[in-house]
């Protein structure tokens, strides 16, 4: 959620490690402030964590990420302490999200099919995931960047999979519902807590592919409903009918299935799109 609040500005710290040559803010939401920053060495993003109303958590998201993105054998990374919570330094993914590639499909009167080199791309970096021991739990349109190798899954804050020091971790109490699984939703209801899984991942991937192409949620509930009211409806109601032709649909439609047994793996995903091409 975007706020009024002025960007949060880079800590000292950050300036020990990167020299800024150019500098812009590209997301300001509660608890977290990111910054796209040019170098000679290359462009970064810089992510600044600070507890907001409803979650202390978010000040510790960036070190927790950058611990994950160490662990997968990502870098350069940075992070550190500051005053509000911890930052992290990471390259910068260049290239468009899922959502914004596929704007023309939403468009009013458009016929032409999703792209299934976007889908299989997509489906190919959380299978990559998975193949590491780690899952997302947090997939949505905005973390698929489209790059000319393929596509990358940022913001690994949430994810699980490997020991995360004790000072940085944080229980998982689901993410944005709009891509949220039933089982996530029904248990961080009940318990306020959840176990994000692949299955629950791959339930996400189908979510995002499907509002990417169409602009409909998986289920359907008030945009002014309550996040509690929204996560009962992903309990209680089944999943929109996904309108996408071919082959990509009825992937889709298997993805979003309720009982996560019956969803395909990552894997098996990207074997279907590979047969259709």
């Amino acid at each position: 959620m975007a706020t009024s609040t002025p960007p949060k500005g880079l800590p000292r710290g950050v300036l020990d490690v990167i020299t800024p040559t150019n500098t812009r803010p590209v997301v300001n939401r509660r608890g977290s402030t990111v910054w796209y920053v040019e170098t000679e060495g290359g462009p970064y993003a810089v992510k600044i964590g600070y507890p907001s109303h409803t979650h202390a958590h978010t000040a510790l998201a960036p070190s927790r990420e950058a611990h994950v993105l160490r662990a997968l054998g990502a870098g350069p990374i940075y992070d550190g302490e500051w005053a509000e919570g911890t930052w992290s330094v990471q390259p910068w993914h260049s290239g468009p999200s899922l959502y914004e590639r596929w704007a023309v499909h939403r468009t009013p009167g458009n016929r032409t099919a999703p792209g299934r080199r976007d889908a299989l791309a997509s489906a190919t970096a959380l299978a990559d995931l998975h193949r590491s021991g780690w899952v997302h739990g947090d997939v949505q349109p905005a973390h698929l960047i489209m790059g000319r190798a393929g596509a990358t899954l940022i913001d690994l804050g949430l994810a699980r999979g490997g020991p995360v020091p004790a000072r940085w971790d944080f229980p998982y109490k689901g993410c944005l519902v709009h891509y949220e699984a039933p089982e996530i939703a029904r248990s961080v209801l009940a318990h306020g807590t959840a176990e994000p899984t692949h299955a629950s991942d791959v339930y996400a991937l189908g979510a995002s592919l499907m509002i990417s192409a169409t602009g409909w949620r998986h289920v359907a509930y008030a945009d002014e409903a309550s996040r509690e009211d929204q996560r009962q409806a992903i309990v209680d109601k089944p999943h929109r009918p996904v309108m996408i032709a071919g082959e990509l649909g009825g992937l889709v439609d298997a993805m979003l299935s309720y009982r996560p047994s019956d969803r395909p793996t990552a894997h098996e995903v990207c074997a279907a799109l590979m047969l259709a091409t």
